[in-house]
């Protein structure tokens, strides 16, 4: 039988899963018989908006737990900004380095759904967003996927492999439809069969004109009208979009809403916010640019060091009591009133607690919410 190009769990675990370049240094080092106490920083120079959303630690702590190392962290779904470390991790360079390439593929790419998930999620406002997007990564990602974009706030995902507890959305694809002799077979059968706490969203884009098709769903009780076409129909989806809501609200169809799906992009969303009652958001949040974070050393044996363009030391980064930031030296008295932000979550290769996604979440809205509020007073 063949098997998927997947990766399995214990090549990730073991280290077996990197650049070839840690494996063939390893046995330089071990030639040499060096092998320096380090500790090493995740940060990222640069960032794709002015902060992002950290996510993706509790990978991290699977594939470095055993591994003797001291391991500190920023908690999942803290904001955080370029050149600022959220990881620091303190052991034998060579116990842990070939880990490397694992680490930051968790990192990186959970922290880029997660912060485009944020972002949507700000722009829609009580708007509910759902993720819609893992069929655009390979499946192996689901999970992740789903995770990260739960955690950046999306407030339903489509995934079965999603986490267990997160709420699972999802109407009918076109297929569904085209497997019926009409549309309105299509809404019927699903009415009468879906589980009965599914709201009866029906699509209605599939043959003709999207004002027709949502009329005749809403004569047949639907709860919601969902349109999938702002990138095919090539077409003014304002206007569309306006047409619809004025003919349900003049046949006395004002319940129904409208739920859009489809290559939305975050303009989409500021575009249409104000008529549509939700949105199924794929691409925009599950191919999301990677946060470009790097590993680097910034003490060597006890003495701080650092390659060209950074830092050098172990570094905290302080919450003041104004709501700003300040990153200074481990080790240095903070400013009165702050609070260190990173957080030991590794000692000795024991893991000393796991990051829930629910913790993860509203830490996100706490913080962007504390950050509109700074922002709009």
């Amino acid at each position: 039988m063949r098997s998927f190009h997947i990766v399995p769990d214990e090549r990730i675990l073991d280290g077996s899963c990197t650049d070839v370049y840690f494996q063939r240094i390893e046995d330089v080092l071990r030639h040499e018989d060096l092998n320096p106490l380090v500790s090493m920083e995740v940060s990222a120079a640069s960032l794709p908006a002015p902060r992002a959303v950290f996510c993706g630690l509790d990978d991290v702590l699977t594939l470095f737990e055993g591994v003797a190392v001291d391991l500190f962290a920023l908690p999942e779904g803290s904001v955080f900004y370029a050149g600022e470390p959220v990881v620091r991790v303190t052991g034998r360079y060579t116990d842990f380095g070939r880990l490397e390439t694992a680490m930051l593929g968790f990192l990186c790419h959970a922290s880029g759904i997660a912060t485009a998930a944020a972002d949507i999620k700000a722009l829609a406002g009580d708007l509910p967003v759902y993720s819609f997007g893992s069929r655009r990564q390979h499946p192996a990602l689901a999970t992740m996927i789903e995770r990260a974009a739960w955690i950046g706030g999306v407030d339903g995902v489509s995934n079965t492999c999603a986490p267990a507890g997160l709420p699972l959305i999802g109407t009918m694809p076109h297929a569904f439809v085209m497997c019926h002799e009409t549309p309105e077979e299509a809404w019927q059968a699903f009415a009468a069969h879906a589980p009965s706490d599914v709201p009866r969203v029906m699509l209605c884009d599939t043959f003709c004109d999207e004002k027709r098709e949502a009329l005749r769903a809403a004569e047949l009780g639907c709860a919601a009208v969902r349109l999938d076409t702002p990138r095919s129909r090539r077409g003014d989806m304002r206007a569309i979009l306006e047409e619809v809501r004025w003919e349900l609200d003049a046949a006395g169809y004002e319940g129904v809403r409208i739920f859009l799906t489809g290559g939305v992009s975050p303009e989409d969303v500021i575009s249409y916010r104000d008529i549509v009652d939700a949105f199924g958001v794929g691409g925009a949040i599950a191919n999301a640019p990677v946060i470009d974070f790097s590993f680097d050393i910034v003490e060597k044996e006890g003495r701080i060091t650092s390659k060209r363009g950074k830092r050098s030391g172990p570094k905290q980064i302080y919450e003041l009591p104004g709501g700003g930031r300040k990153v200074l030296p481990a080790g240095q008295a903070p400013p009165a009133g702050a609070t260190p932000l990173l957080r030991q979550y590794i000692k000795g290769g024991t893991v000393l607690a796991h990051e829930e996604p629910e913790a993860a979440r509203k830490r996100v809205q706490e913080a962007l919410r504390a950050l509109q509020n700074r922002e709009t007073a």
